[in-house]
């Protein structure tokens, strides 16, 4: 599995201190029960995806590239982040084109103009 992390990351309150020990994590497919992962959805149609970490132990998930746009801690978290995700983008844009919004600022951040 190769992750790639949003370089603004969403981050629930009650992980923000430990963020980076949970991303190693992640990275090195630890099981983390109580950790969400909020991703850019696999497919078009769609902006964003979460679910619990433990489902990136299948092995389906071997060969997948996920692009993390934020980790909360528990179910709740996750759906208030995609909530704080959407509010932001709707703001900032007037707009709701979550993955555009998220992508426009990655590729910014990643040519250095950001």
């Amino acid at each position: 599995m190769r992750i790639k992390c949003y370089c603004d990351l969403y981050v629930s309150d009650g992980l923000k201190r430990r963020k980076n020990k949970i991303l190693k994590k992640l990275m090195e497919r630890t099981v983390q029960p109580s950790v969400y992962v909020l991703t850019l959805a696999q497919g078009e149609q769609n902006h964003l995806e979460f679910y619990p970490a433990l489902l990136l132990q299948q092995p389906w998930y071997d060969d997948v590239e996920i692009f993390v746009v934020g980790i909360a801690d528990g179910y709740d978290a996750a759906v208030y982040l995609v909530e704080e995700i959407v509010r932001e983008v709707l703001e900032e844009t007037g707009d709701t084109d979550i993955r555009g919004f998220l992508a426009g600022r990655q590729g910014r951040f990643e040519e250095g103009l950001a």
